[in-house]
């Protein structure tokens, strides 16, 4: 963290109650900064006490896991032509930063049968059972438990850093992709996939589900000091990092792309593991899981349509002058 920042960061690692695959979850809770505040932050937050982990106990419930392994299913399809576009050399130095369960880590050591794949994630649980679920794959492919806005890792190391499914989820986003750009090497590229919850788009039941991404996903990133439409952000973002050939590319998650049982389970994913945080006063449970529930009925039912667009934002490290 940068001094600048006036950092104070209290760490409290907790025991979650839930367990999967036979291994319990340890959630970074609290893991707090004096900052500057950010411009899309809640300016109702106050700016002495921002979570840079605020999503801790949802990442570390058990329905993270069928998340991440039904997004795989979903857009990998489509993302993986986006490696061969990169050209990278042979034998590439890939590092995942934020990895999760290891599922975009394992396939791209897969399809890059020569590269060196680093799997980095915050939750020493996850860490665990990526490396049990992926063990074939080692020792190409390994996890380390690590920090995205502190790399344990030298300069100028990697031909390809990618973020996946992160940015929309923390605060100063800035700083992680200045930590993804200072580990590439120059000629090296950096890949996000941003997510942006204004798009994803469903047919109406009784409840309107445009009404329902922005009172719940949109308004609980604003109260935890984060952007959940910070997808159309990311190429500003990327190029401010300074990164060059900047580029978005979408992976196109609908209804005839993707088998409708895939794109449910990632929306059945989602609502169990989210309801109680989306829930406000004013927007109650009941209705959250009433919403989730009607848009995972419209995504399995055979007359309707429904779509999610993930921009993957991608850019080129200059090399050193």
């Amino acid at each position: 963290m940068t001094a600048a920042l006036k950092a104070a960061v209290f760490l409290s690692v907790a025991e979650c109650p839930v367990s999967a695959s036979g291994f319990t979850f340890r959630s970074a809770k609290f893991l707090c900064v004096v900052w500057a505040a950010h411009p899309w932050i809640n300016p109702g937050m106050s700016a002495t006490n921002v979570n840079l982990n605020p999503q801790g106990e949802q990442m570390a419930d058990e329905s993270m896991i069928r998340t991440l392994a039904a997004q795989i299913e979903a857009i990998w399809p489509q993302e993986k032509s986006l490696l061969n576009f990169y050209r990278l050399p042979r034998n590439p130095r890939v590092l995942d930063v934020g990895a999760g369960s290891g599922e975009f880590s394992a396939r791209v050591a897969a399809l890059l049968p020569e590269s060196r794949v680093v799997g980095v994630e915050l939750l020493a649980a996850s860490v665990e059972h990526a490396r049990r679920q992926h063990a074939a794959l080692a020792p190409r492919l390994t996890f380390e438990v690590g920090d995205a806005f502190h790399l344990e890792h030298d300069d100028n190391t990697f031909d390809l850093v990618a973020n996946r499914h992160m940015i929309q989820s923390v605060p100063h986003v800035d700083q992680i992709l200045a930590e993804l750009v200072r580990v590439t090497k120059p000629g090296g590229h950096v890949h996000v996939l941003a997510e942006d919850y204004s798009m994803l788009h469903m047919m109406s039941g009784p409840l309107d589900p445009d009404v329902f991404w922005r009172k719940g996903p949109v308004e609980f990133a604003m109260r935890t000091g984060t952007d959940a439409r910070v997808g159309r952000r990311a190429w500003t973002l990327m190029r401010a990092a300074g990164l060059t050939d900047v580029r978005v590319d979408y992976v196109v998650v609908d209804t005839l792309r993707v088998p409708r049982r895939v794109f449910a389970d990632i929306i059945t994913a989602w609502r169990d593991g989210y309801v109680d945080a989306l829930s406000t006063p004013e927007f109650p449970a009941a209705v959250v899981r009433q919403h989730f529930n009607e848009i995972i009925a419209s995504i399995v039912n055979p007359d309707h349509y429904a779509v999610w667009h993930l921009p993957i934002v991608s850019g080129v490290k200059l090399p050193a002058r």
